[in-house]
């Protein structure tokens, strides 16, 4: 397949969506600016996602500065919303299948339980807001979109919180990690390895169950302390950095936007419904972390 994916190339999905497609046989498209611009008219966003000639389209660009919202809505919500929005209404002009990339912030994290894709979604920062609202757009353009939710995303490319920690015990013999926040650590190459996977099945399978909202992340839960033990542990028996963490809570560490303190995924409808099951995070968090200490070429 052709697949365009919207973003620029700082973004980890897209990094990790042009290694896994093109080892799958599948021809990866990045479409970001100056191109593709997600704060102009539809029309221009339309425009240029027609020119790409997809046969499919990974929706991956957003607007992800989660503190930096809060003073800028307007952005945000111009990205996630009404950008999100106008790449479905070409996506669904093209008659092409749509995977678009969404986030546990559109919860509060006020549940005790892992969320379900029913849950009521109350997002609690501005970002949060303004991706709920480009998955009802995605949603009203395209009528069998599948919209992945996602969390604590990490890579081997650009800047993610695994790189941080690696980066920190360098210089650090001990980090302080938010130990009041649960969520699932998810690696953005199971995430790419998952969206080509449903990608194929949208494309085959005229199936109206294989639209609308499912999550996906890693299996298994943690803490951000408790992940970050993790990285340490797995680059100490590689023999990488590392350093002890000290637990804090979230009011020790304060921010601009509010997180949600409870960010679990329950990725059970979309085992259910494309027969994917991401690997345990730790795992995954394994082979990054050998990927990220070998020397670079």
């Amino acid at each position: 397949m052709r697949i365009v994916v919207t973003g620029g190339p700082e973004g980890q999905v897209l990094e990790s969506l042009i290694e896994r497609g093109s080892t799958a046989g599948h021809e990866i498209i990045a479409l970001g600016r100056p191109e593709l611009d997600l704060t102009a008219d539809t029309t221009a966003i339309v425009n240029a996602l027609l020119a790409a000639r997809p046969e499919a389209v990974v929706s991956a660009a957003a607007y992800t500065a989660v503190d930096k919202a809060e003073d800028e809505p307007e952005l945000a919500f111009a990205i996630n919303d009404r950008g999100a929005g106008a790449i479905a209404e070409g996506a669904n002009r093209l008659g092409v299948p749509l995977v678009h990339l969404s986030t546990d912030y559109v919860f509060s994290g006020s549940k005790s339980a892992p969320y379900m894709e029913d849950d009521a979604t109350d997002p609690v920062s501005v970002y949060g807001a303004s991706k709920l609202a480009g998955e009802r757009a995605v949603l009203s353009a395209h009528g069998r979109a599948a919209i992945l939710r996602t969390a604590w995303v990490y890579s081997p490319f650009n800047a993610n919180f695994v790189k941080t920690m690696l980066r920190l015990a360098e210089a650090r013999d001990e980090v302080s990690v938010v130990a009041d926040q649960q969520g699932n650590p998810t690696s953005a190459l199971d995430i790419a390895d998952t969206v080509i996977e449903v990608l194929t099945k949208l494309s085959a399978s005229s199936d109206q169950q294989l639209g609308g909202v499912f999550h996906m992340t890693g299996q298994g839960d943690t803490t951000w302390a408790e992940f970050a033990a993790a990285i340490f542990s797995a680059s100490a028996d590689h023999n990488g950095p590392h350093a002890r963490v000290r637990p804090i809570t979230t009011s020790e560490y304060p921010t601009k936007a509010q997180r949600p303190a409870n960010s679990r995924l329950d990725s059970r409808k979309l085992a259910r419904t494309y027969g994917v099951r991401l690997p345990p995070w730790r795992e995954s968090l394994e082979r990054v972390v050998v990927r990220l200490l070998q020397p670079q070429a």
